[in-house]
């Protein structure tokens, strides 16, 4: 596969809008497969790529099947790729016409919580989709540009090569810039007709995604995501042990996900809980976020210069926040 082509947008959401439109394009089929607990943007074509209710208003959504997400620690089969995947083939068999256009999925889910899809899952589920004519699209606006520390891109870690694959946050360290690679074969679709983005690759953005590119070659923030994203998932998990709220640890490099639970075996969200527990380490110096459908996981996703010293801290800060709350 050669990527030659690049189409600058302003985000992420216009990056996957373009993505799927090139894709419904290229194929002539429109029903796209994307999973539940996905976010892709919050516009049109991708609201209905995204499977959370929380981010989807009550507008048309059409042309999009959801299916069976393949979560680790909630899904129902476990670790097991291959068994998720088969749920791809029932859809297109019982929910399209046999055709799609194209198949899209994060490699680690980050609005859905940090979920890092199971092993052997996404080789099957592209494997099915181009049997059925359709096209694989990397959603790497979260995991790309080195964050997982393991590959610079999230699908590397599954042995996939997607056929599209859209960009933005790390493209720019801010700056309102995102991005759709593709072949020329596929991007050739759009001569069609006039197709522009009136800011998509200002000079100003960039220039800074250039920069951008260079620090992080520079100063082997690649790397620095690794080494430190592997200690400081290690400290977590030692703080799992520590404290039973802490239902799982996930995640690779700096993209981390701790899930907050009442009972383990429930695997009750403790959605009241992470409040109190975020309050507590904002009052000691620790923002961070959280997400998830049920809004009970720590999203760790520090900057790439993110230090074993900074990781320290974190650690203890949420170590004496979960002891008094």
């Amino acid at each position: 596969m050669v990527f030659q082509v690049v189409f600058f947008t302003n985000s992420g959401t216009e990056a996957n809008e373009l993505a799927m439109m090139i894709a419904r394009l290229y194929t002539g089929c429109h029903d796209i497969i994307s999973l539940r607990n996905a976010y892709h943007g919050n516009a049109a074509g991708t609201m209905g790529a995204t499977a959370q209710s929380n981010w989807k208003f009550n507008v048309v959504q059409s042309g999009v099947h959801h299916a069976v997400n393949p979560d680790p620690y909630r899904g129902i089969f476990g670790s097991d790729g291959e068994q998720y995947a088969k749920d791809i083939e029932d859809l297109i068999q019982f929910g399209t016409s046999g055709r799609v256009a194209a198949f899209i999925s994060e490699a680690i889910q980050g609005v859905g919580g940090i979920v890092e899809l199971a092993p052997g899952y996404m080789p099957a589920a592209y494997s099915s989709v181009k049997k059925a004519g359709g096209i694989c699209i990397a959603d790497e606006v979260q995991s790309g540009f080195a964050r997982t520390g393991s590959h610079f891109w999230g699908f590397e870690a599954h042995g996939v090569v997607p056929d599209i694959v859209t960009m933005a946050k790390g493209i720019g360290n801010g700056i309102p810039l995102g991005a759709v690679v593709t072949t020329p074969e596929i991007a050739q679709v759009l001569t069609q007709r006039s197709y522009f983005n009136t800011f998509g690759g200002n000079p100003v953005c960039t220039a800074a995604g250039l920069a951008a590119l260079r620090v992080i070659e520079k100063e082997k923030l690649q790397d620095n995501a690794h080494a430190v994203g592997s200690y400081l998932k290690g400290r977590l998990n030692t703080l799992k042990d520590k404290h039973e709220i802490i239902g799982d640890v996930r995640g690779r490099g700096l993209m981390l996900g701790v899930e907050l639970v009442t009972d383990r075996q429930l695997k009750t969200p403790a959605k009241v809980e992470i409040l109190h527990v975020m309050e507590q380490m904002k009052d000691n110096g620790v923002l961070i976020g959280k997400g998830g459908f049920y809004g009970n996981v720590f999203r760790v996703t520090p900057p790439l210069c993110f230090t074993k010293e900074d990781a320290d801290f974190l650690v203890d800060v949420m170590d004496y926040a979960i002891s008094n709350t």
